[in-house]
């Protein structure tokens, strides 16, 4: 049974040069010891910070692209992917489209089930007093721990009437829910979205690589100066590059 489908910085302290004002500058750099000249600079890994890190800079290639993330239960692979590209600066939200929640119980034929209204946390607390050291060794309360930390509790994706720009699925049953889904709401908008499916076994292990694939996959649909006109030839590379078959179909 899977996952889805049943599942400030601180620095040494050195004094300013005298033409140097601390209202003015928030950032020393320190001059090259092989070097008389005091404007030669070393690598930004040897600045010396006065003052906290400011934000670290969201990278040129995130764009303002609405992103979804689907799989069945909205716990492991989405879940996955989910955090990994909220790390890296994307819009990004992440559904199920199954008509429950289902997480491996003791034995295949006694999944935990529970509905999509059920917070993370309330499933947390629930697998923890049932059995924390089965569920701890399997990793459903490490998963269920970090999950309550990205959101509230799993969405299911038909019940959400968001528009998206990209929308990523995990599994071709997924996939094909999803794109039934968006022809029953009839696309009022008549807005396009890209619907495209990376295969990922529903375990730890291969959510994990499956995050980083569809990290990948959206990395360079956003670096691409023409997106919609170059997303085919985007996927086709992908497919030969991680010699792996993508479903594609675009939808309104």
């Amino acid at each position: 049974l899977s996952l889805d489908s049943m599942s400030p910085m601180t620095s040494n302290k050195r004094s300013l040069p005298d033409d140097i004002s601390p209202k003015s500058k928030t950032v020393l750099t320190i001059p090259n010891s092989h070097s008389p000249s005091s404007s030669s600079e070393r690598s930004p890994k040897r600045v010396c910070r006065l003052s906290p890190p400011t934000r670290r800079e969201v990278p040129s290639y995130v764009s303002n692209l609405k992103i979804a993330v689907v799989c069945s239960s909205n716990q492991n692979r989405s879940m996955e992917a989910h955090n990994l590209l909220q790390k890296r600066g994307f819009r990004v939200q992440s559904f199920g489209t199954g008509s429950c929640v289902k997480l491996p119980g003791p034995t295949l034929d006694k999944p935990n089930v529970y509905s999509f209204n059920t917070p993370y946390q309330e499933q947390f607390v629930d697998l923890k007093r049932k059995d924390a050291a089965f569920y701890t060794q399997n990793g459903l309360l490490n998963m269920l721990d970090r999950n309550r930390r990205i959101k509230e509790k799993p969405e299911r994706f038909q019940e959400n009437q968001d528009e998206f720009d990209l929308i990523v699925t995990c599994q071709e049953r997924v996939f094909d829910q999803v794109l039934e889904n968006l022809s029953e709401r009839g696309g009022n908008s008549c807005k396009m979205v890209h619907v495209i499916n990376v295969e990922i076994k529903d375990n730890h292990d291969d959510a994990t690589l499956g995050a980083f694939l569809i990290h990948e996959l959206v990395k360079e649909i956003c670096s691409s100066s023409d997106p919609e006109a170059e997303l085919e030839e985007i996927i086709s590379t992908m497919e030969k590059k991680k010699k792996q078959r993508l479903l594609y179909s675009p939808a309104f």
